[in-house]
């Protein structure tokens, strides 16, 4: 279930008696500030989606703190009534049989008690990249996230989840393992997505750097290449076909690591980003931040049939357009095809569930090589041709069976001493 912790809508029923009477008991639900001295925003915080995280509201007579929308007011989660109102909500999605939460951004949920300005960024230090609003990357961000005292946020939350046997999953912006890693201390999160892979496009000679840094500073990592918030992972590396073979070797290459992978909606259909005309755009990151790239593309809707709608909706439109979707992308379509990307990570995660050395095995890594990223966990062996030609690996003494390969449905072939892999494909072998 997803729980948003940090913000409700300004439409909610708190937020309306919160702004209607300085003395509701939902005002401190939320962060309000008077003006600064010379008359301004009380501090030079800005919003993910472009301009001041600050919107005076006339009604209330002060600043109120929203580090996303406008419309999203943040809670104020120093307020320990607030934590008591999320105990609540999550034990009545945990009694309607919910298996726990991937929870929105929880790093950014408590602020610096005192509210104090946020150093810029040196200037040939700024992210030009954008993929969120402009000014956001000149500030480092020291007071409105990550703050020390989080975990404790985070204990009292596993304390109504633990006892449920429930998971907290979160969704952690954070790229460096170092710090990620904190973030699933003891009675902390259970795990949290790791987005080095997302933020890179296809750099092979880089992925077994990322991998082991990933796995030696943080513990408890959900393995991820596409998400909402950025290019789906077929476009990042190459788009067609080319794309749709990288995406799947490295979804086979990280779906053996330690913690467990997860999908995004359409990676298990190859989908790239879908083209989206520029007056159909809904994210407010482009029609307000200043960004270039509008995640529209990554977040049209799933394409499960060729049905009006794509089988998604009845709507001639949804609010989101389906983009340039087609029907041999469906999931009817590809459910056909025994060599659709479909079929292939359903072959996939067969596997994964059967093979308990795949998900529990003691992780070696193979000798470094420049072609191939191998790994034997127990009695299985991963490798993962990165290189754009065929690739010979040693295989460890012993007879090996070929259990799954992302270059063809068919397997059970029996190895010794050495196997061939085509370029950009991954195969899984296990000891007989």
């Amino acid at each position: 279930m997803d729980l948003v912790p940090n913000h409700t809508s300004e439409e909610h029923e708190w937020f309306r008696q919160a702004r209607e009477d300085r003395h509701s008991r939902y005002r401190d639900f939320y962060i309000w500030r008077d003006p600064g001295p010379g008359g301004g925003p009380p501090n030079n915080w800005v919003s993910r989606f472009g301009g001041p995280a600050w919107a005076w509201d006339e009604e209330a007579g002060q600043y109120y703190l929203h580090l996303f929308a406008r419309s999203q007011p943040d809670l104020n989660w120093r307020n320990p009534a607030v934590a008591e109102e999320f105990d609540s909500i999550m034990s009545g999605w945990l009694d309607l049989g919910f298996s726990g939460f991937r929870v929105d951004v929880p790093h950014v949920v408590l602020k610096h008690p005192d509210l104090p300005d946020n150093p810029l960024v040196p200037e040939d230090k700024v992210i030009t990249d954008v993929r969120g609003s402009r000014e956001w990357w000149r500030f480092q961000h020291r007071y409105d996230m990550d703050q020390p005292d989080l975990l404790d946020i985070y204990a009292h939350w596993h304390a109504v989840t633990a006892p449920r046997g429930a998971m907290l999953l979160g969704e952690v912006n954070i790229t460096d393992p170092g710090r990620l890693g904190r973030h699933t201390a003891g009675g902390g999160l259970d795990a949290v997505f790791w987005f080095g892979l997302i933020e890179h496009r296809w750099e092979p000679d880089r992925f077994t750097e990322w991998t082991r840094q990933a796995l030696d500073g943080a513990a408890g990592l959900v393995w991820v290449l596409s998400s909402h918030d950025r290019p789906r992972a077929p476009s990042r590396y190459g788009g067609g076909t080319a794309g749709r073979r990288r995406a799947l070797t490295l979804a086979t290459l990280t779906a053996g690591l330690p913690c467990f992978p997860f999908l995004y909606q359409g990676d298990e259909l190859g989908l790239q980003d879908a083209e989206v005309p520029a007056d159909r755009v809904q994210d407010p990151l482009v029609r307000y931040g200043g960004a270039t790239y509008p995640r529209d593309a990554a977040r049209t809707p799933m394409p499960w049939s060729a049905a009006p709608g794509l089988g998604f909706t009845d709507s001639p439109e949804p609010w989101i357009t389906l983009g340039d979707r087609t029907p041999e992308q469906t999931v009817s379509a590809q459910r056909q095809d025994p060599a659709s990307t479909l079929n292939a990570y359903r072959r996939l995660l067969r596997l994964r569930a059967d093979d308990s050395d795949l998900r529990h095995g003691q992780l070696r890594w193979l000798p470094a090589d420049e072609s191939v990223i191998g790994y034997v966990r127990g009695s299985t062996l991963v490798a993962a041709n990165v290189s754009p030609g065929p690739a010979t690996i040693t295989l460890p003494d012993g007879r090996w069976r070929v259990t799954f390969r992302t270059d063809h449905p068919d397997t059970g072939d029996h190895v010794t001493g050495t196997a061939e892999i085509p370029a950009e494909h991954t195969w899984i072998f296990q000891r007989d």
